[in-house]
């Protein structure tokens, strides 16, 4: 069976893999497609810090139960899943708290255990969300990344009352424009590249900020009735932005915090407190798969053309180098084991 593996940084693999034995509580699932994430590209980069080698990597992915475990209820052979690669103890304080996503224990697939980038993998069946029989398989691996932006959105409690910046035009960037939106939001996106501004435009970016020929807190001043965006999302992974968000944010205003830079950043305590900000962070999804499901089942986001290549899971290391080499013709990038 094949497995997508980083063997140590710099080292990606193709290797031969067996699932685990199937526990009571699990299921093995046929995987049918998968979504490659900048946080792969991180573990083969040696970057991420929570990764141990060798990882088979991919936390982005849908397919077909094939077994069941003995106590697993609600799945049954055939079902087609999205499996959330979240794995949480259940009983530390922030699962207690409805807070799953960091919990005290936290195992995430394919970074602290063997992900889902190959032929089969067993995994609780409490992570493993039925689909729609009408939801293609790869707009359901689209569901994981969809779910990221729907955390930060919720986090900071996004409504149509509000106007969103979002730093950024990438996938994290397009998954949050489209999930801010979906609520009625305002959204202005900014990116030093010209190809993914005009992306987010197609995706349905109100206005977007070219931010290496405007200032953006110049451009944003304007904004919600001269006060200025009142949430801005850090979709860029940029520590600097921080103290520009918190300068440009409106009184009230809420700032979502995506990336996972351990570089210091210089803050305004005074401008926190003058305008009453909330900073936010924002790690992986608290539960909310069957959500993005249930609004990609209705439509009402645009899953199909983040897809921009799809490759055979055995041209994995092809995959990688294109997602590298051309970072600006690339969005989601698929691998298909089916």
């Amino acid at each position: 069976m094949v497995a997508v593996a980083v063997e140590r940084p710099g080292t990606l693999v193709l290797m031969e893999n067996e699932p685990r034995a199937l526990g009571a509580d699990d299921v093995m699932v046929r995987v049918q497609r998968a979504g490659i994430c900048g946080s792969d590209i991180h573990i083969l980069h040696g970057t991420n810090p929570f990764a141990k080698y060798p990882r088979i990597i991919g936390h982005e992915f849908a397919g077909v139960v094939e077994a069941v475990g003995p106590q697993a209820t609600g799945l049954a052979p055939g079902d087609r899943v999205v499996v959330d690669p979240v794995v949480s103890c259940g009983h530390c304080y922030a699962c207690r708290v409805g807070r799953s996503n960091v919990c005290a224990n936290l195992e995430v697939l394919g970074v602290h255990r063997d992900g889902g980038f190959r032929d089969r993998v067993v995994v609780p069946a409490a992570n493993a969300v039925k689909l729609p029989p009408t939801l293609p398989v790869e707009v359901a691996a689209l569901a994981e990344p969809f779910s990221i932006a729907a955390n930060v959105l919720s986090r900071t409690g996004c409504s149509a009352d509000d106007v969103v910046l979002v730093y950024g035009a990438g996938t994290v960037g397009l998954t949050v424009l489209q999930v801010a939106k979906l609520h009625g939001a305002r959204v202005i996106v900014a990116d030093l590249d010209a190809n993914r501004l005009r992306r987010a435009e197609a995706f349905g970016a109100d206005r977007v900020i070219h931010s290496t020929r405007e200032s953006v807190p110049l451009a944003v001043a304007g904004e919600n009735e001269g006060l200025g965006p009142s949430v801005v999302i850090d979709g860029a992974g940029v520590p600097a932005l921080l103290a520009e968000a918190c300068g440009l944010a409106s009184p009230a205003g809420r700032i979502g915090l995506l990336g996972f830079s351990p570089a210091p950043c210089n803050v305004s305590q005074q401008e926190i407190v003058r305008k009453e900000l909330s900073l936010h962070g924002s790690r992986l999804s608290r539960r909310l798969l069957p959500e993005v499901i249930r609004w990609l089942e209705q439509g009402r986001l645009r899953p199909a053309a983040m897809i921009t290549h799809t490759f055979a899971a055995a041209e994995a290391k092809a995959a990688f180098s294109l997602i590298e080499s051309e970072p600006g013709q690339v969005v989601k990038v698929h691998l298909a084991f089916d």
